[in-house]
Parts: structure tokens; C-alpha cells; sequence
């Protein structure tokens, strides 16, 4: 009788909510729908738990399993599918709409703005309305401790204060748009090679102090309707059944009380996953389904009241946001919003970070530059995102040659693509299958397996490409390489290839490799010399090298298995490096005003140079060295821009040109932004959310990014001395420190103030900063905290506080900044839980973390800090 009250009182819910449509649909227009998430009420939980006993065991364990990109429906309990796309920067629409395009993550943090990131977020959410999503799989947040990452560019930088208050603004803007954020990827996934099964080895004080609190503060100021698991192990457990974390952390520590869910296919086991904290498994029920689970909760392996739980917490975001009582589609929002459109060129403005300007040649003079010469893979077409999950496609892509263009129509822009393709190159790399008297192209072996054991099959294609393959081989072999009409490449096969390259003159090469990620491998020979190796770790999509070669003939093996996350193609290409950049491009650049080299990492068709699914070089991408050279060598005023999700080796060109600009990915906007800077119709305000390393070998992690041969554990010896802390520790100076960027202006910092406890701030900085230049333009002021007394080692100084501030010539602005205790703590791991070490703290306010003239203290005595809150 219970149970058929609890049923009858739910349907008549589900009635209510159906006849609600004319009421809702009447209050779109006013944008009532609108609604920021609720705490969950007793009515909330009420209706749950009707919800949840009046399902079978077999429904429960169906509802934990995703349909796609979807929490199921279950049409008998009306209840709604719950739709999903992918993030961070734009909704990725399963439908295949376009979409808003924002800043990407590292982008986003370079603004140091709140507010912007409340609005992109609330962009995203509107967009996500329009398109009848409930779950916007974002923001990324994972902390920047290597250039390498492949993923970098969605994440929030290396500090976790600014990735935390970038990370709520994001959240608090889209979910008050009636959409759940998610908050990915939980956690310390900072690399992309061996995604699935890298195990990253982290003491607890790091976990918490380091890559922990932007996930916390999701959690507990945001109030995040849903954590997505990574894909990586931690300590030495997948995430997906890390109890430790989904449970005792998230949940106990935090109070999280939205849903957890694993990224695709990132479980490994039903009971492991079902008892570790997962509540729902995506895209589908692989492991935790009827087959899996039944007979464990029947065993008692698995309580029904652990499934009970993750249902309800599946459906307290639901309830949270109202999604029972009205339809998430809002027909009144655009696709195309021009509001967000906006959103977005803001955020593509802000974001860019100016490097170095010697000689003021920047902003470029309309009325004394007459030509300039655009040259560089991220010239045209514009580069909006990195590759994966996260590729947006938006409706209006604004590359850098149409935003000069619309930003300087009276000055004549020369656009030169300056570097032929890999393809292209690939394509006149010429080889024969012996080294002397051989048959034009290489040799193909196709094995069953990585050993390559067995007797191969074998068949002379004309070049070292699946795409040649994709023309020459038989349909008898096919099957057996298991490709497409298109000639993709084979995934179940493994392929050598054999051939000799003829080297006309002694001198250096390029040897440039596409062709690996996600489930793919490969590896290049050069006269029985390891070049390139992508067999086990890809250490990058498109890995490449300078070598010197002798005159004459050169064994080339290359060994392949796997397409790659999207299917990329295989291409390997060896060409003189003096044949990259043509004469033609030289002397354009001899005879322009200016020259702007837009470099960096771009799109491909499949995928892209820096992307999920893999790391990425710390170089720029093949030839574009030598581009920048050439065309710094042509013409002394060469301006270089660089798009990219964290910095990059310019050690071979950064002494010879006079400015350099960070784009990071600028989102569809990004080349008009871009070029608003460039003439100065725009300021440049952007400071680096990660430190720039001079040298691969300077980055704190550089000996223990990789793990040890034949391991899959990454252990982070750094500890907490990652970013601005692991340089400083080191001794080491950077090319550009934490929290540096230039402008078109300059700032004073002065008349700092610090005042003691105060309810529950335990310290406060006041000071001015006035605007001492000719134009408008905006400040970022850094506040770092020191601690030279606590038992424990901590970092020299850490960030604790920052405000953006907008000023005129001449105006001065008074700031305050409030710290509260967590500024000043440390994570005590043998009591588990923070602590102040009482004395005296160093407070320090400038624009960079080298850059602080600013200096005050506050004393805690131990009685403030017994009555501290954390």
C-alpha cells in the first residue's frame, strides 16, 4: 500500500509537470526558465526516494548505465532523458549544429577576470538551452605541470587559487542558465599518453593543496550538479572505483550531492566501480548493468542501497535544477546568439597575453604601416580549439588574415601559407625499396601482431602513408588491415615499412612523423637508429626532429599500428630544412612593412597537433622554426603570434624578433581579437596563467613527467613545487615568470595596508593602483602569501588574491582584497585536516610573481587561528 501511494503520488507529479507546458512555454520569452540550482529540499529528497521504491532492481541497474550522450528516460516513471554534450568551450552538439566558440580554458584563466568567466559560462549555458542540453560536460580543470599535455589548453593553468576562482565564476554563470556544469576530469589527469592506464602517485598534502582545491571549490562554492571521473588511476586505483576520492572526499569531506560519472568508457570493473563511488557509467552500462551487478547485490557483494544511492544521486540534479517540472529546450534563445557571440570576442580580447615588444613597435601605426606580410599555418583558416573532445565547430570562425583585414581595411595585408603541409611534404618524399637498383617506393609487411612474428604478407606501396595505402591496396588485404573505402588505417594489424632515402647534398632535415594517438603507435628508424618513438607512450601527435645527414643513401623503417583517436593517417616526411620556406616568401617579407608570423599548433582534418588523445611536442610544429628565422632575417620589424595551450621552445628564434604574443586558442573570434591588438584598437590585457620555462629541461617536472621504462607510474617527485613554486625553489628563472604580461600602458602599485582578523577574514590588503600611461588598459593586481615559520616546508610565496582593475590615464583606484584562513594554511596530513602554523605572514602585491613592490605582514597569534574556518 505504501509503495502504491509512493507511486500514485509520483505520477501525479509527472501529470503536474505535463500540464505545466502551456505555463512554461508562456514565460520563455521572459526568460523564467532560467533557474540557478536549489538546495536539495525534504520535499526533494521525498520525491526521490518515491522515485527510487518504485523502481526494480533491474530498472535501477539500467538507470546507472548512460544511452549515449544521455541519462536514460523511463517513459513509465516520467522521467525524462537528461541530455549531455561535450565542453568546455562551447557546446559540441550531438546533432552536429554549430555553436558559440569560446576562449579556451588557458585562455580563459590568462583574462584573470571572474566576471568573464561567469558570463562565458552563462553564454554556454544559453547556448546549451537552446539546444535542449542538461549537462554540459565542463569545465576542465586539471593543473598545468608540463607543456606536453596534450589537454592543456582546456584546463586553468598551474595555480590552483586562480584555477579555483576562474573555475567558480564558469560554474556559478552556467548553472544559473538551468544547466549542470561538470566538473573534469577527478583527477590529477595532467598528461595524455597512456590515458587508460597511467597511474599518477601523489602524496596526500600535494593532492590537496595542489590539485584538489578547484575540484573543492566546484563543490562547495559553486555547488557543481556533476563530477566526471578521469581516466587515470591514482595511487594506484582507476578513479572510477576510487572510493577515497568519489566518496571520502567528495562526498563526506565536501558534501557533494550531485552525480558522479565516469568519462567514456574510463570504467574497468562493475563491483570495483559500484562499491568505489560511481554513480553513473558513460556512454553505456559496459561494466555496471544487469549481467555485472544482479547477482553481486543479490551475494551481498554490492548493497542495493549503494544502487539505491546512485540513483539519487542521478536525480538530484534534476531536482536541483527543476528539470521534472518543465521542458530544457528554450525556443527563445538563437543557435547563433549574438549576445554570446560577444561573450565570446570578449573573451578572446582578454585573453591574449603580450610577451615582449621591444622598440614599441607595437601597436602597429595605421598611418605608417602600408603592407604587411601574414604568413604561418594559423594565418588562415583560424585555429578556434584544440583537437578531441572539445573541438567545437562554431558558425563563424574568424581567422587572423580576415580580422586584419576587418580591423585595418586601408592597409594592404600579403597572405603566404609559408610552409607546405605535412601531407604535401610526405607526398614528395621519395623512396626505394633497396639501396641500390631499387624499385621506386618502400616495402609493406603486415603482421598480426606487435612481436612481429610470424611470415608477413608484404606488397611495395609508393609512399610511407596509409593514405597511399588507402589507393594501392588490395582487396584481398583489406579484411585483413581492416580499412575503410577511405583507406583508413588499419587497427587491428601491424605494419612495417622499409625504405631507402636518397639524401642529395649533406646538410640538415626534417624528419616529421603524423600519424599516432589513442589507440595507436608507431616508431621511426634511420640507419638503425631510434628517431622517433610513439610505440607504447605517445609522447606526441605529431612528433618531428632537425638532423644532420650525410650525402647518400639512408634506411628508413617505420613501424605502425592503430589509426589514431579519429583516424589519423600515417605520413612520415624527410625534406632538406632549407627547402621549407620558398624564396618567394623570403623576399615578401624583405619588401613588407611588417611581417606577423602566426604560428603554433592547428587543426588537421583528423584531429589536430595538440589534442586529446595525446601529448604534443614542446617545439612548435614542423618548419616553423626556420619560418620564423627566415622571415625574422628578411625583415627586421617580424611580429610572432602563437597559438597554442601553453608554452613553447623559442630558443631559436626569441632573441631575433621584437614581439611576441601568447593567442592560446581564441575561440571563433580569436583572429579578430587578435587583430584589434595588434593595431592597438584593443589593449592588450592577458598575464600568463603558467610560467614559461626557457628550456624543456627548466619545468619542474621535466625528470618525471614520463614514467620509468616498462612502468605506468607517474610519480610526482615535484610535490607541491610545481609552476611559479618548483622555479623559485630551483633557482631557476624563467623566459617569462607567473602572472607576467605586457600592455599598451604602465601601472603603480602603492600605499599597501594590511589589517588583522576580522570575523571570519583573517587578514586584509588595501592598496592603489594608478594607471601612469597615455591610454586606458587593465591591471592585474597579484597578491602572494609567505610563510617562512610553518613546521612543514611550504613554497616561497603563493598566490592568494587578485583583482582585475580597469583604469583611464591618470585615475587611481583603491582595491581591497580579503584573505581568509585557507590563504594561510597547509594541509596537516597526519591530522587530516588544514592548519595555520601561528606567527608571522609576508604579504606581497605586484604584476607578476617576480615582480612584487609591495611588501606588509600580519601576525596570527594561536588564538586566531584556533577559531579559524577552513
Amino acid at each position: 500500500m505504501m509503495i502504491a501511494s509512493r507511486r500514485k503520488a509520483h505520477v501525479y507529479r509527472g501529470l503536474a509537470a505535463q500540464l505545466s507546458t502551456i505555463a512554461v512555454a508562456a514565460c520563455v520569452a521572459a526568460g523564467a526558465l532560467a533557474q540557478a540550482p536549489h538546495p536539495l529540499t525534504d520535499a526533494d529528497r521525498q520525491h526521490i526516494d518515491e522515485i527510487v521504491h518504485s523502481m526494480t532492481l533491474d530498472q535501477k541497474l539500467d538507470y546507472i548505465g548512460g544511452t549515449g550522450f544521455a541519462v536514460r528516460a523511463v517513459p513509465s516513471l516520467h522521467l525524462p532523458a537528461f541530455e549531455m554534450s561535450d565542453g568546455p568551450v562551447g557546446v559540441r552538439s550531438n546533432s552536429g549544429l554549430p555553436s558559440t566558440t569560446y576562449a579556451g580554458g588557458i585562455g580563459l584563466a590568462a583574462s584573470w577576470d571572474r566576471e568573464l568567466a561567469a558570463r562565458v559560462g552563462a553564454g554556454i549555458g544559453r547556448d546549451a538551452r537552446a539546444r535542449g542540453v542538461h549537462y554540459m560536460l565542463g569545465p576542465g580543470t586539471n593543473i598545468y605541470r608540463s607543456p606536453r599535455n596534450g589537454r592543456n589548453f582546456e584546463y586553468f593553468g598551474e595555480d590552483p587559487y586562480l584555477a579555483s576562482e576562474m573555475v567558480v565564476g564558469y560554474i556559478e554563470g552556467m548553472q544559473k542558465e538551468g544547466v549542470s556544469a561538470t566538473i573534469k576530469h577527478y583527477i590529477t589527469n595532467n598528461s595524455e599518453f597512456l590515458r587508460h592506464d597511467s597511474n599518477s602517485v601523489v602524496d596526500e598534502r600535494s593532492l590537496r593543496e595542489l590539485y584538489m582545491p578547484a575540484f573543492e571549490a566546484a563543490v562547495r562554492r559553486a555547488h557543481v550538479g556533476a563530477i566526471m571521473d578521469s581516466y587515470n588511476q591514482i595511487n594506484g586505483q582507476h578513479a572510477t572505483q576510487n572510493g577515497y576520492l568519489n566518496i571520502d572526499v567528495a562526498r563526506k569531506d565536501w558534501g557533494f550531492q550531485g552525480v558522479v560519472m565516469s568519462d567514456w568508457n574510463a570504467t574497468y570493473d562493475a563491483v570495483a566501480a559500484a562499491n568505489g563511488g560511481l554513480d553513473l557509467e558513460m556512454p553505456t552500462g559496459k561494466f555496471m548493468n544487469r549481467a555485472n551487478l544482479a547477482e553481486a547485490v543479490k551475494s551481498g557483494k554490492v548493497p542495493e542501497a549503494t544502487i539505491d544511492d546512485k540513483v539519487r544521486h542521478i536525480l538530484a540534479p534534476a531536482m536541483m535544477f527543476g528539470w521534472l517540472d518543465r521542458e530544457q529546450r528554450d525556443p527563445s534563445i538563437s543557435l547563433d546568439d549574438k549576445d554570446n557571440n560577444a561573450v565570446a570576442l570578449d573573451s578572446a580580447r582578454e585573453s591574449v597575453v603580450l610577451l615582449k615588444n621591444e622598440g614599441t613597435l607595437l601597436p602597429l601605426d595605421k598611418a605608417h604601416v602600408k603592407t604587411i606580410l601574414l604568413v604561418g599555418p594559423n594565418a588562415y583558416p583560424g585555429t578556434a580549439v584544440g583537437g578531441g573532445s572539445a573541438g567545437v565547430v562554431p558558425f563563424h570562425n574568424v581567422s587572423l588574415l580576415e580580422g586584419m583585414g576587418s580591423v585595418a581595411p586601408g592597409v594592404k595585408v600579403l597572405y603566404e601559407a609559408g610552409l607546405p603541409t605535412l601531407s604535401e611534404l610526405a607526398g614528395r618524399t621519395s623512396f626505394t625499396t633497396a639501396a641500390t637498383d631499387g624499385k621506386p617506393g618502400v616495402t609493406l609487411e603486415i603482421f598480426e601482431n606487435k612481436e612481429f612474428e610470424g611470415k608477413p604478407r608484404s606488397l611495395v606501396v609508393q609512399h610511407i602513408s596509409n593514405e597511399g595505402l588507402g589507393r594501392n591496396v588490395p582487396e584481398s588485404l583489406r579484411a585483413m588491415l581492416n580499412m575503410g573505402p577511405g583507406g583508413g588505417a588499419g587497427r587491428t594489424s601491424v605494419q612495417r615499412y622499409t625504405g631507402y632515402y636518397h639524401a642529395e647534398s649533406e646538410g640538415e632535415y626534417l624528419v616529421a612523423l603524423a600519424g599516432g594517438g589513442e589507440g595507436a603507435g608507431n616508431r621511426v628508424y634511420l640507419d638503425g637508429k631510434e628517431l622517433i618513438d610513439n610505440w607504447t607512450l605517445v609522447k606526441a601527435l605529431e612528433p618531428h626532429l632537425t638532423m644532420h645527414l650525410s650525402a647518400g643513401v639512408h634506411k628508413v623503417v617505420v613501424e605502425s599500428y592503430g589509426g589514431g583517436m579519429l583516424g589519423t593517417r600515417l605520413h612520415l616526411a624527410i625534406v632538406p630544412e632549407s627547402t621549407l620556406v620558398s624564396d618567394r616568401v623570403k623576399q615578401a617579407a624583405a619588401h613588407a612593412d611588417v611581417v606577423v608570423v602566426a604560428a603554433g599548433f592547428y587543426a588537421t582534418p583528423e584531429m589536430g597537433t595538440e589534442s586529446e588523445g595525446g601529448d604534443r611536442t614542446f617545439s612548435l610544429p614542423y618548419g616553423q622554426d626556420e619560418l620564423i628565422r627566415s622571415m625574422a632575417e628578411a625583415n627586421p620589424h617580424t611580429i610572432v603570434t602563437v597559438t597554442s595551450g601553453g608554452n613553447v621552445d623559442s630558443s631559436r628564434w626569441i632573441d631575433r624578433v621584437p614581439a611576441l604574443l601568447e593567442q592560446w586558442y581564441g575561440g571563433q573570434a580569436g583572429g579578430h581579437a587578435l587583430a584589434e591588438i595588434l593595431f592597438g584598437v584593443v589593449d592588450p590585457s592577458g598575464r600568463l596563467p603558467v610560467t614559461f620555462e626557457r628550456r624543456a629541461e627548466d619545468n619542474p617536472t621535466f625528470a618525471n613527467y614520463y614514467p620509468a621504462d616498462g612502468s605506468i607510474d607517474i610519480t610526482y617527485k615535484d610535490g607541491l613545487f610545481v609552476g611559479y613554486r618548483g622555479y623559485e625553489k630551483n633557482k631557476v628563472q624563467p623566459l617569462f615568470p607567473f602572472g607576467f604580461g605586457l600592455t599598451y600602458t604602465s601601472f603603480r602599485y602603492s600605499n599597501l595596508k594590511v589589517t588583522g582578523p576580522k570575523g571570519s577574514t583573517m587578514a586584509t590588503a588595501e592598496f592603489d593602483v594608478t594607471n601612469t600611461g597615455k591610454r586606458a588598459g587593465a591591471a592585474v593586481a597579484e597578491l602572494y602569501v609567505e610563510d617562512g615559520h610553518a613546521p612543514v616546508e611550504r613554497p616561497m610565496h603563493e598566490l592568494k588574491g587578485f583583482e582585475r582593475v580597469q583604469l583611464t590615464p591618470g585615475q587611481t583606484r583603491h582595491v581591497s582584497i580579503p584573505l581568509s584562513a585557507r590563504a594561510f594554511a597547509y594541509y596537516d596530513v597526519a591530522g587530516k585536516h588544514w592548519t595555520i602554523a601561528p606567527g608571522s605572514f609576508t604579504l606581497q602585491v605586484g604584476d607578476s610573481s617576480v615582480s612584487l613592490p609591495l611588501h606588509g605582514s600580519v601576525s596570527l597569534t594561536a588564538a586566531q587561528v584556533a577559531g579559524a574556518s577552513f
